[in-house]
């Protein structure tokens, strides 16, 4: 174990720290014990779920000790928010990237060498080059903090290969106990970070994945996907900040487009538009109330923003770690929140395809495969959809969540093996390289000049299968391919070949239960913020409304987002509890000592108006 030579002073000790900066009265488990064993010198992974107080992990020690503590942050978006954060919380910090003028650089080496900084956020690209070391080894560092360490890992989907050489600093400061940290890593990415980091030693924390303030409602697109989204919005979630996943960059823009048109607020965000479109997008996101991005997987790592309220996917994702990070962006405040999906069968197909065309090599293409067939399992399972997502992750729930789609409308199953042995065999009869719209086509019976020109109008599974309809055959199909008796061929045709997995629903030797096609069940028309803040009155949300709007004006006159004067959890405990003296405003959850002065009086005389 690394010792530390410095004291910790009484009036530094962590819990003090948390109450008179952060304003909050006690530690969340593991929080403690993570601090505790960086100010003893040992080196630390922590796996906790967004939301959960990573940041204070590493924080807290750094303001503790003498010294400062290096933060290295993957996106410079995201490192200037958490500092203008912090810094509002009276805490001392800086960041050293590419948006600095030349003079603000020196100014913040400067403040670094003299003792005058807390905590440093610098991106591994910067921190690696020579002079950055060099800049580090005059100063007196007391930690480092790897944030979104599954960046490592070669599997994930934000791979940053900068992130490997950051074991140097082990090298060059053995003394100096390192944290990493990240909120999306099953057990081969854990042990990849520990390795490519060199934290064989560390302790290793996981305070669990579940996020019980996020609803799950993953449902099969009916068609009309864009048609369903908005309806979601407006039911639950009207003037209410969200984010919208797509898969491509097309579709992203056709999307946002389409939601301004129906009066919504939506942005476009993906890698095809210029840098000041994307960051004046994502400015207006986190300074604005209501505002819905529409975006690729290109945005959100960087975001803070805590009062996301719903994250929704119109495309598969690839994996469960991406689904997890992607819809973990919702509800970081710890109010109620949703995680909203609808996918069909081309996602399935495209995916896979995507995979197989890929230029990995084998033993990368067989975990992507393994990853894509964790994530149509979760779709397409009938169980408590937590039950399915945790035990990933290694953690097994044992009962059901009660927040998710399936548990609180148990979705139907039936016995669908003749009609899966109906496709299959046209599958087979066909000659295994025909796509689905195709197959549906012999099936339904459809005569055109293509299927009589192939002669398949004359097979025994020519309209066997009019009985169902067009969404019926492509959801049988879509179970088929995402449970792994049906393939997409490797030439990107849509060909559908059969596995041998398939070989005893053929035969009639196990029975299919699928799940049942039905329309998505309409939102309940419950006001989300209420169910979200669970205000007790009329006069409760009305002075609620009254703290966001001078909060609101607090934070347009310094040019901040709004949640980082007081979160939605600090106005609605404000709004049950109206203080009436600073006193009184100090006991309120997230509410430290600078807040307190910088903005106490205010907002009391805003609680003084409503109370008459």
């Amino acid at each position: 174990m690394q010792t530390k030579t410095a004291p910790i002073m009484d009036d530094q000790a962590p819990l003090n720290i948390l109450r008179n900066t952060f304003g909050y009265d006690r530690f969340r488990s593991p929080q403690d014990e993570v601090i505790q064993t960086l100010l003893e010198g040992g080196d630390a992974l922590v796996l906790m779920p967004t939301g959960g107080g990573k940041s204070l992990c590493y924080q807290i020690p750094a303001m503790a000790m003498p010294g400062t503590g290096v933060v290295v942050s993957p996106l410079i978006a995201l490192m200037q928010d958490q500092v203008a954060a912090l810094q509002q919380a009276g805490v001392r910090a800086a960041c050293l990237n590419s948006s600095l003028t030349l003079d603000a650089v020196r100014a913040v080496e400067s403040q670094l060498l003299s003792g005058r900084l807390d905590l440093l956020y610098i991106a591994p690209e910067r921190l690696l080059t020579e002079r950055t070391l060099t800049l580090l080894e005059r100063a007196r560092i007391n930690l480092f903090a790897i944030d979104e360490a599954h960046c490592v890992s070669q599997w994930g989907h934000d791979f940053r290969p900068e992130y490997i050489r950051l074991s140097l600093l082990a090298e060059r400061w053995p003394q100096v106990p390192r944290i990493a940290l990240t909120a999306t890593a099953d057990a081969r990415t854990r042990e990849e970070i520990r390795g490519r980091l060199g934290l064989d030693q560390a302790r290793v924390f996981i305070s669990g994945f579940d996020r019980p303030n996020i609803r799950y409602r993953i449902h099969q697109s009916t068609g009309n996907a864009r048609r369903d989204l908005l309806r979601f919005i407006r039911d639950t979630h009207p003037d209410e900040a969200g984010i919208v996943y797509c898969l491509s960059r097309k579709r992203v823009d056709e999307v946002a487009h389409w939601l301004t048109g129906q009066g919504l607020t939506a942005l476009p965000y993906h890698a095809g538009l210029s840098a000041a479109v994307r960051e004046a997008h994502q400015r207006r996101f986190l300074n604005e109330e209501g505002i819905i991005i529409v975006a690729t997987i290109a945005f959100g790592m960087g975001i803070d923003k805590p009062n996301v309220r719903f994250v929704a996917h119109l495309n598969l994702p690839k994996s469960i770690e991406a689904y997890y990070q992607e819809t973990g962006r919702a509800g970081r405040d710890g109010l109620a929140a949703d995680a909203w999906m609808s996918y069909g069968l081309q996602d399935v197909i495209t995916l896979r395809q995507m995979v197989d065309a890929s230029e990995a090599d084998e033993a990368h293409k067989r975990v992507e495969r393994h990853k894509l067939d964790a994530m149509l399992g979760l779709c397409e399972s009938v169980a408590c959809r937590r039950q399915t997502l945790l035990p990933y992750f290694g953690e097994p729930l044992p009962e059901p969540c009660g927040n998710c789609d399936n548990c609180l409308e148990p979705p139907q199953t039936w016995d669908g093996t003749i009609p899966a042995q109906m496709a299959l065999s046209c599958v087979h009869r066909t000659g295994q390289r025909f796509g689905v719209n195709y197959l549906l086509d012999v099936l339904r019976g459809k005569a055109d000049e293509r299927i009589k020109g192939f002669g398949h109008d004359r097979l025994g599974v020519f309209g066997i299968g009019r009985d169902l309809t067009v969404n019926e055959w492509r959801g049988i199909f879509r179970q088929l391919i995402a449970r792994g008796l049906l393939t997409v061929d490797l030439e990107g045709h849509g060909g559908l070949h059969l596995n041998p997995s398939c070989r005893p629903v053929l035969r009639g030797e196990v029975p299919l239960m699928l799940r049942k096609e039905t329309r998505p069940p309409k939102p309940s028309r419950e006001p989300r913020r209420s169910r979200a803040l669970e205000l007790d009155s009329p006069e409760d949300h009305r002075l609620f409304e009254a703290l966001r709007q001078c909060r609101r004006r607090l934070a347009d006159q310094q040019g901040v987002p709004p949640y980082m004067v007081f979160s939605d959890a600090t106005l609605h405990h404000m709004a049950q509890a109206r203080p009436h003296s600073l006193a009184a405003m100090a006991n309120i959850s997230g509410v430290g000592e600078k807040k307190l002065e910088s903005y106490g009086l205010v907002f009391l005389e805003v609680i003084r108006e409503a109370d008459g």
